[in-house]
């Protein structure tokens, strides 16, 4: 039924690299027969890990070049190549905030824009969190931690420290699953 609606790739070519993603160009035929160039960025996966600690969020604060704004976020990161991505959410957790969990669960997997971009990041709720280590950061990670009430979150959610859009969508994940996750609260 949707087969009209099917773009076949004919060529693809890398325009830019970065160390974070790459540029490709790439020559699309459509159901009708065109001819499109269209851009897409390609970058590793991400893991974005939501952890719950005694009925607050685990947050990160960090700075943003694009928005050029201090970020209040949830843990997160690339995916190593060939780490599963729950494997990268519990390293990217234990990297940023010292913290280890004991359950996690994944809450889903989205595309952060489909029109431009051929990755996914791979959204987590982590409980029974230890601490007692230290954060492991990149040479150019500079962030605190910070615990929240989890519903001041969600209600700043599209506030001026909560920008990140893919924070958004992780909360609108972490709301649609919040039965499964706390059934005694229903």
């Amino acid at each position: 039924m949707d087969e009209n609606l099917i773009w076949t790739e004919k060529e693809r070519r890398v325009v830019f690299e970065t160390p974070v993603f790459n540029v490709t160009e790439r020559l699309s035929q459509g159901p009708d027969g065109q001819l499109g160039k269209y851009i897409v960025n390609e970058a590793s996966d991400w893991a974005i890990v939501m952890p719950v600690h005694n009925g607050n969020f685990l947050m990160v604060k960090q700075w943003r070049h694009g928005e050029k704004a201090l970020s209040l976020e949830f843990p997160g990161g690339v995916i190593e190549k060939d780490e599963l991505p729950v494997k990268g959410a519990e390293r990217e957790l234990l990297e940023e905030t010292g913290a280890v969990a004991g359950k996690i669960i994944h809450l889903g997997s989205l595309n952060p824009n489909p029109a431009l971009f051929a990755n996914h990041v791979h959204i987590f709720c982590a409980f029974d969190l230890s601490f007692g280590n230290k954060q492991n950061l990149d040479k150019d990670e500079f962030l605190n931690c910070l615990e929240m009430p989890v519903e001041e979150v969600i209600e700043k959610v599209g506030s001026p420290q909560f920008q990140h859009a893919l924070m958004a969508s992780a909360v609108g994940l972490f709301l649609a699953k919040k039965n499964t996750l706390f059934p005694q609260r229903q």
